[in-house]
């Protein structure tokens, strides 16, 4: 059967095309008109989402070829063919990250009176003085450096930690070398600054750097042939049997610990490692030469992070956003008796995330509020929220939580919390059986003088007061009677076995979501097909479901017109020639991460508004409790389309998907300048400067 008959061409590969969008963040940090602090935060993000990548995506890959699995992926790739062209791109990458940041922030960074240095590279008397002392007082008494020989075996090397590894030879037998190996503490400041130089610049430098300068010290005895930092990435998925699992809680935290006895996935070294070195490690840990990746710098690039935070550096950043007061609440008034009056939308992090804290602190300390029921996927670490939740439930309320324990990458935050609320009195969920809960959702049950009442906040993002202030979410308060009715089925759902007969507003998955999109998409194509006003809009992080990719392209063929504002994963091709002639892809890369879910259908005329927890990924509609609801007050649908409508206005920041697959920056001919999250931020000014007023 030839690719033609398949339909594979009509498809791009989900791993390749989450790498492309690395790529447009790393396209960021290559852009010299952005600040240039700014320009390292998007460089360290390139390198924490390369590590997440290979200890889920890989590894899920290679687990795959392990098993002998030989399936094809949506694009026709077998797993191990998945891998070569990850592998072939990845070697790439990591040489574009390393030359943007020796050939161009290194520099740039020095120009503005900032370095960061090695120990190969001149340090004055002064710093290095400065140096061993710090390594004398601060970092030798927390080394632990191992020696592997007859007697001691090759230890356990963590997963992500950065490691050094050293050849080291008898003084006293110089026939004898051995390897050893020092874990450089992740306790201690990886950024360590020191005095400055003549110039009078900043200077920083790696703690890595300090305890290379000083390994010799370690090893008294020994002389030291050769020393190289090192860090392996292992395979971080989760496998278990839920049903076997008698308590869920106690099986996810047994697997955690051997997350960090996973296979190894990805080796990295300095480049110019010594052979026998790099030998010992691909025997040890092992791992085959195409995982191995010589870096031209610094290990692990998140440490930018820590440079961007350094203090004297604001000018080189973009000016800070306060998220402001949200346009449809007014601070001073109970936020219960708003909700009852109309429907309020909030817009973060443009809007604060307060009124979401609020509104569980107010219910927690409010006497004629009955129960507070909630499913958090990703909270804080120090979640005002889950303080709310047991406060409520050590005032005698009814708290029932539903906290998603297989949240990957936050499994451990999420058991201390829900430790937390069950000891507090609250009954805890521990996540479904063979499902993620991903959706969000609040409900608060209240007496009120003319009978019980119940206030519902539902949202396309986590409950987590800080990522709020970096994500760009949307979510409503009501106290619509419909509203509340499905609130209460879902959290009965949840804790139970009650599936209601019918639903007023929401749409679930698993059950159906998936329904409700293709019927909705195959409704545009009929208002097409018969000469009526037919459109879709969708946000979303990702669109990787076949199903809903081919009821867009039958769409398309009918005429209607299609607008996909997708950050990440695409692999629908827009714009080919009798495939996808009415599709428009863009994706836009800013200084929020681009998260909020939303889709919008003409109607022939009578345009309908949703919003929700799920992007069209298989998933999401098959393999997790997801929520999509519907926005019909009239002022904030029109406020939903707005917004839309200015991210689809976007040049600045929005890339185009060409019909090779490329992404190219929108052409400016014609256009004017325009940058979607500057304009909201303006817009939330604006509108909390006339709430003042």
């Amino acid at each position: 059967m030839n690719e033609t008959t398949t339909g594979y061409e009509r498809f791009y590969n989900r791993e390749l095309s989450w790498l492309d969008f690395d790529d447009r963040i790393l396209s960021e940090a290559r852009d010299t008109s952005i600040p240039l602090m700014e320009r390292l935060k998007f460089l360290s993000i390139t390198s924490s989402n390369l590590d997440e990548f290979f200890m889920v995506r890989v590894a899920s890959l290679k687990d795959q070829v392990n098993v002998g699995y030989k399936g094809l992926d949506i694009a026709g790739m077998t797993a191990r063919q998945q891998i070569e062209a990850i592998l072939e791109y990845t070697h790439d990458f990591a040489d574009r990250q390393y030359s943007t940041y020796n050939r161009s922030l290194l520099p740039t960074l020095k120009q503005n009176g900032l370095k960061i240095i090695s120990y190969h590279e001149d340090l004055n008397e002064e710093q290095s003085e400065y140096v061993d002392k710090f390594f004398r007082s601060e970092v030798f008494p927390v080394l632990t450096p191992m020696a592997v020989d007859s007697s001691r075996p090759f230890p356990l090397i963590r997963n992500k930690y950065l490691n050094i590894g050293a050849l080291l030879q008898d003084k006293k037998n110089k026939d004898n070398v051995d390897f050893a190996t020092v874990q450089v503490p992740s306790g201690l400041p990886r950024v360590v600054t020191i005095p400055t130089d003549e110039d009078g610049c900043s200077t920083v430098i790696l703690l890595e750097q300090i305890i290379e300068k000083n390994i010799r010290r370690l090893f008294t005895g020994y002389k030291v042939l050769c020393a190289t930092p090192y860090r392996v990435m292992r395979n971080a998925d989760l496998p278990f049997d839920e049903d076997e699992a008698a308590d869920l809680l106690v099986e996810i935290e047994k697997q955690l610990k051997r997350r960090q006895w996973g296979e190894p996935i990805r080796l990295e070294v300095e480049a110019g490692i010594d052979k026998q070195l790099l030998k010992v490690l691909k025997r040890e840990l092992p791992i085959n030469e195409e995982s191995i990746y010589r870096i031209h710098g610094p290990l692990d690039l998140t440490f930018l992070m820590k440079v961007y935070g350094l203090d004297g550096f604001d000018h080189l950043k973009e000016k800070p956003f306060t998220p402001q007061q949200p346009k449809y609440l007014e601070p001073d008034r109970d936020l219960f008796e708003q909700i009852r009056e109309h429907d309020i939308l909030l817009h973060h992090p443009y809007e604060t995330f307060d009124p979401v804290v609020k509104f569980i602190a107010t219910a927690a300390a409010d006497p004629d509020v009955l129960a507070i029921k909630q499913t958090l996927y990703r909270v804080s670490s120090h979640s005002p929220i889950i303080a709310s939740l047991a406060a409520a439930a050590e005032n005698g309320k009814q708290v029932s939580v539903l906290v998603e324990l297989k949240a990957r990458f936050d499994e451990e935050n999420n058991i201390v919390w829900a430790r937390k609320l069950e000891e507090a009195g609250a009954h805890v969920i521990y996540g479904l059986v063979g499902l993620k809960t991903h959706s969000k959702i609040t409900l608060v049950v209240r007496r009120e003088e003319d009978g019980i009442r119940r206030y519902v906040h539902l949202a396309t993002g986590n409950y987590n007061d800080s990522t709020a202030k970096l994500y760009t979410d949307m979510g409503i308060f009501t106290a619509k009677r419909t509203y509340g009715e499905d609130a209460t089925a879902v959290f009965n759902m949840l804790s139970g076995y009650s599936e209601p007969l019918g639903w007023n507003k929401l749409t679930l998955a698993p059950q159906w979501l998936r329904d409700r999109f293709l019927e909705l998409i195959n409704r545009e194509a009929i208002h097409a097909a018969k000469g009526h006003p037919a459109r879709i809009i969708a946000k979303m992080n990702s669109l990787c479901d076949k199903e809903v990719i081919e009821a867009l392209y039958d769409a398309s063929a009918k005429g209607v017109e299609i607008d996909l504002i997708i950050r990440g994963i695409c692999c629908l091709k827009a714009g080919v020639p009798g495939l996808s002639d009415n599709i428009r892809v863009r994706s836009i890369v800013g200084t929020f991460l681009e998260h909020s879910r939303i889709f919008f259908f003409e109607n022939d005329g009578s345009p309908e508004v949703y919003m929700g927890s799920a992007d069209w990924m298989p998933r999401n509609l098959d393999k997790r409790v997801e929520i999509l609801f519907p926005v019909e007050d009239p002022t904030l649908k029109a406020d939903v389309i707005e917004i839309l409508n200015i991210q689809l206005s976007d040049t600045k920041k929005a890339r185009i998907m060409q019909p090779d697959g490329r992404y190219e920056k929108v052409d400016m001919r014609g256009k004017k300048p325009l940058g979607a999250q500057e304009t909201f931020c303006s817009l939330a000014m604006k509108n909390a400067k006339k709430g003042h007023n």
